[in-house]
């Protein structure tokens, strides 16, 4: 583990599974071993509300919000979100929007728009494949583990490229 702190913001509208995305990334950090801290913040309560999460993780880490300008990796899953909280991007972040829409094809429903790219993002990252399978077990009921982990390893896959 490095002292390097890793800052993901993950952004959508209510239903897509804004939160879940980031319950798999947060726990995957800590099977990592890694220090989490994770904030939600909800726009209206109700679908189609605008919705956020900070997930920061590393060696130590005291705040669970990300600052302007000092996102590591930026996580889309509605285009007009992506604009909103681009401002979070910090120069040199990677923003995951290219691959919404190679995700919205690969998928069969929209209720796996939120593994599949958190799949991507687990590309990028130095956390060994066997956390994010613990992470998604830990997340989902039992009845939704193996068509999870089928949908992360197919957005894995794409982030590889």
């Amino acid at each position: 583990m490095n002292n390097k702190v890793c800052n993901i913001t993950f952004g959508g509208i209510g239903g897509q599974g804004v939160l879940k995305a980031s319950e798999i990334m947060g726990w995957a950090a800590v099977y990592a071993g890694y220090h989490v801290k994770k904030s939600e913040v909800h726009g209206m309560a109700q679908r189609g509300g605008s919705v956020e999460s900070h997930v920061r993780f590393g060696r130590t880490i005291y705040s669970p919000l990300v600052a302007e300008g000092c996102t590591d990796y930026l996580v889309s899953f509605h285009r007009d979100e992506h604009d909103r909280l681009s401002v979070f991007l910090k120069p040199g972040g990677i923003d995951l929007i290219e691959h919404l829409d190679d995700a919205n094809k690969a998928i069969e429903s929209p209720r796996y728009l939120n593994t599949f790219l958190v799949g991507v993002l687990s590309a990028k990252l130095d956390i060994k494949k066997d956390c994010w399978m613990k992470a998604i077990k830990t997340v989902f009921r039992k009845e939704f583990v193996a068509a999870n982990k089928k949908v992360f390893l197919d957005g894995w896959r794409l982030g590889q490229k």
